[in-house]
Formats: structure tokens, sequence, C-alpha cells
């Protein structure tokens, strides 16, 4: 079994001897406004549909889904979160060899691992911003036949231009390309940067409603592909993946599209303003270097002198969990990840990561 990775917000409670409710996950990616308070009222008054099963092919969802987009829902798959669908490609498409963009998500090297598919990487590098070298990407995907690309990407925050992507994918007709989107709402100008309406016949478009809605534990994500990769994919795909709760989410989602779009809005000038703030906080310690994200974490490099535990047990003592991202291929003990929050424990995160610093360049 695969455990997960990353921050564990149950594992510091229990050694903090508090509720799960006391950390602020400053590890997750989810929108730092929460989930939306009319959202939350109506699940609240449609409890009842945990006693009946959902729709087995969430044929409404689906619909509502694509309807939202202005595509077709038969190009459409509902499941239960993106990571159902990243665990399924690799075996569906009967893919033998893939590319994974990085460092990013560990979940697509582990979902080819699980399939016995081999992985190769395309690393981005902190001397360049993990900007995407373009030109070494076109030379690499002709020996693959499955690609993965996060974009924006996890845990860089960087956004390759969708023309690229798209220039991309035309070039590479044999190869399969996964765009996770999943962090594509909390940039600017998102629909601008979407590849789900645009008609490839070689890309798998993965959509998560868990970041941007905050709703991580109903387990909510989709996929949009051509007539031909979704026929694959419905071989693989379980019936009534999508429970109930999560479908009426869905639903009043799609049937609210100005109160959706207006706490979307509200969302990213909320963001903007807290990760300039933070990002002039921390720019008081000149060895701190920061990746300028379009999404609401960002990854920060820091001094030769400081790794990230010690930066994540000061975090910790005060109860803000912060991703330790030495484990990310492609990266080292001297990265971190900071998902915002609400204004207050953007500046207590800035301020512990400023102290510790001080403090070891001291004790250095």
């Amino acid at each position: 079994m695969i455990n997960g990775h990353g921050g564990n917000v149950y594992q510091l409670a229990e050694t903090l001897g508090c509720e799960v409710a006391d950390i602020v996950d400053m590890s997750s990616n989810v929108n730092p406004l929460g989930p939306m308070p009319e959202l939350m009222n109506h699940l609240l008054t449609h409890l009842d549909s945990v006693a009946r099963l959902p729709q087995a092919d969430a044929h409404a969802i689906r619909k509502g889904f694509a309807g939202n987009y202005d595509i077709d829902p038969y190009l459409v798959l509902a499941g239960n979160g993106s990571t159902q669908w990243i665990y399924n490609l690799p075996l569906a498409l009967k893919a033998r060899r893939a590319l994974i963009l990085g460092p990013t998500y560990a979940d697509y090297a582990d979902a080819c691992a699980l399939h016995n598919i081999a992985v190769q990487y395309l690393l981005s590098t902190a001397e360049n911003n993990f900007d995407v070298d373009l030109l070494n990407l076109f030379e690499n995907t002709s020996q693959s036949d499955l690609v993965f690309i996060c974009n924006p990407n996890n845990p860089t925050g960087r956004l390759i231009p969708v023309r690229m992507i798209e220039k991309l994918c035309q070039s590479r007709p044999d190869t399969v390309f996964v765009i996770d989107e999943s962090y594509l709402p909390f940039t600017a100008e998102s629909e601008s940067h979407s590849l789900i309406r645009r008609s490839l016949l070689n890309a798998v478009i993965i959509n998560s409603m868990s970041k941007i809605f905050c709703l991580p534990g109903l387990r909510i994500g989709f996929i949009k592909a051509s007539t031909k990769l979704i026929r694959q994919l419905s071989a693989f795909h379980l019936p009534w993946s999508v429970n109930g709760p999560a479908s009426e989410a869905v639903l009043w989602l799609m049937q609210h599209k100005k109160k959706v779009d207006d706490f979307i809005t509200q969302s990213k000038r909320f963001i903007q303003k807290e990760r300039d703030l933070f990002y002039n906080r921390i720019a008081k310690v000149p060895e701190l270097k920061y990746f300028t994200s379009t999404t609401p974490f960002i990854l920060i490099q820091l001094p030769t002198y400081l790794h990230a535990e010690k930066v994540v047990n000061a975090m910790a003592k005060e109860k803000l969990l912060i991703r330790d991202c030495s484990n990310f291929h492609g990266l080292s003990p001297r990265f971190i990840r900071i998902s915002l929050k609400d204004s207050e424990n953007n500046q207590k995160a800035a301020e512990i990561l400023i102290e510790t610093c001080r403090k070891q360049s001291n004790v250095s």
C-alpha cells in the first residue's frame, strides 16, 4: 500500500497532544479562504444523500461539469478525486515508459511504480527559477508514450504557457500527455491557460475541485479526454466512484456560477495580497530564496546553514505544519513549501522562518 506523502496533520496533533483542528495545516495546498459557506449549508441540508446509492456513472455531475465548460459530457469522467485518475491512467493506457516533468507531485511516479512502468524525469532547477526547458522537453518526449505535466506545478508554482503545451501535444501524436490542472483555478486568467476546451486527441486533462473549493475530504476529480482515450479509461473505472455528498457539492457548484465566480475572484485577490506580503517579509533574510508562484503555495530555498527539518520542527512547536520538500525528486533538504492560510498565520510563519534563520546563522 502507498501511504501518501507530505505533512501529516494527524501525526503532528498526536505528537503535540492536541486536536487536529488546533493545527494550521500549511502543508495542504487548498484555498486559504476555506469552503464556500453557502455550499457547506447546502451539504448540511442534504446529508440524506448518504442513505442512498449515488449514480453509478455519475452522469448528472458529468453533465453539469461539461455544461459549465461547454464540452461534450461523453468526453468527461468523474472520480474519487484526481488521485484515482493518476493511479488508473498508466495501467489503462498500457504505458511502457513515462516522462515526468519535475520536481513535482510524487503520485505520478508512485502510480507508474505501482504498475511497473519505467520512469524518466526531466528536472527544472533552482538556478533557472524552475522554469521548464522547453527545447529539452520537446526532445525528451519522443522517447516516452506517457508524459505527466502539472500546470501550474506543485511544488514550484510555475506555469507553462498553454500554447507551448498544445504545440507539444500536436508534435507528438503517439504520446499521451496527462495535464494536471488541479491548481489552475488559482492563477490569473485561468480559463485562457486551460486545455479543457481544446480538442487534443492525445491529452488527458485532470480537474480537481478539492483545491480551489477547499473540499479535499469529499474527493472530487474529473478528467476530459478524446473519445478514444475515454473509452480506454472507462474500462478501468469503478462504478459509484463519486459519493452522495460529493455529487451534491458538484451539482450546487455548477448551478451557482455567479456565486462561484465571485468566490474564485475573491480568493485570487486574497492570495495575491498575502503572497506579496509574504515575499516582502522573508526578503529581510537575503539568504532565503523564494520562487514566484501563481498559486497559494510558495517554494523556498533555505540558506546553506539551514535544513528543512529544523524549520519544520520550529513551525510545529507553534502548531503550524509546513512541507519538508526533501523527498521531492530533484529537490534537497534545503527546500520547504508553505501554503498560505489566513493573514495572521501567514505572518506568524514568516516570522518563525526569519527567526529560525537568524538563530541558525549565529550558531553556524
